[in-house]
């Protein structure tokens, strides 16, 4: 069995954070799963969230911040990272009508630096979410190559989306081998239900295991063949079956 931790990326429940952020994550460690990755904090504040999370008994595996609060109130996404006790902070993407130009790519992984040189200050680590649009070719080479070549690990590092690194025509066991200890989440997604998708992750966890740098497992799920929270039920349960949980 892993020994490595799995949460649930809440946007997976978005639906019901909005509307009861507490009982989300109550129903979430029910079913076991022991952190969550906040994707902002539904009807709660920072205060509030860590609060329900603390009641429910999960740790905060990390925190997304949206490049628009990340470039309008720094502090206050600090802080809130703060009150969550989240080490991990992540951008979870980037407008790809901005990937124009190698220079381009790589002046925002200059500026995505930046904001991780602020985080590491206070001891946080952050990383940027791909998507499929970081897998494209620019000026010859993957987008999220010319990011991530740009800025020190130590201030950007890499929170691989498996599935659609896939989409993107990328192996994504491949790709956790290319970026190696940049990489301390994983988002442990598919097309639908984890399993239920093209995604091998037979070989995805072979390469986790091989890395040895990853901290949280993180099962995301968008496209939902059944009731939203029994699709991360599901999920969680084939993890399990997998040894993985």
């Amino acid at each position: 069995m892993s020994t490595i931790p799995v949460a649930l990326q809440l946007w997976s429940l978005r639906d019901r954070t909005k509307t009861d952020f507490a009982a989300t994550v109550a129903e979430v460690a029910k079913i076991g799963y022991t952190g969550v990755e906040t994707a902002g904090f539904g009807n709660l504040d920072a205060m509030g969230a860590a609060a329900a999370l603390k009641a429910a008994g999960l740790k905060c595996a990390g925190m997304h911040v949206g490049i628009d609060a990340l470039k309008g109130n720094l502090n206050q996404c600090i802080s809130d990272a703060h009150t969550l006790g989240a080490k991990h902070v992540i951008c979870p993407g980037w407008p790809r009508d901005h990937f124009v130009s190698g220079a381009a790519c790589a002046g925002i992984g200059r500026e995505l630096a930046n904001f991780g040189a602020a985080f590491r200050v206070h001891g946080m680590q952050f990383a940027f979410h791909n998507h499929d649009g970081e897998m494209k070719i620019v000026d010859g080479r993957r987008v999220f190559d010319w990011m991530l070549d740009a800025a020190a690990p130590r201030d950007l590092g890499c929170q691989a989306d498996v599935y659609w690194v896939q989409v993107g025509g990328k192996d994504p066991a491949q790709f956790l081998r290319e970026q190696g200890r940049r990489v301390r989440t994983v988002h442990i997604k598919d097309q639908t239900e984890v399993g239920s998708g093209p995604v091998d992750f037979t070989q995805v966890f072979k390469a986790i295991d091989e890395i040895g740098s990853i901290e949280w497992n993180i099962v995301e799920v968008e496209e939902y063949n059944y009731d939203p929270l029994e699709s991360v039920r599901r999920s969680y349960e084939q993890l399990k079956a997998w040894g993985r949980a």
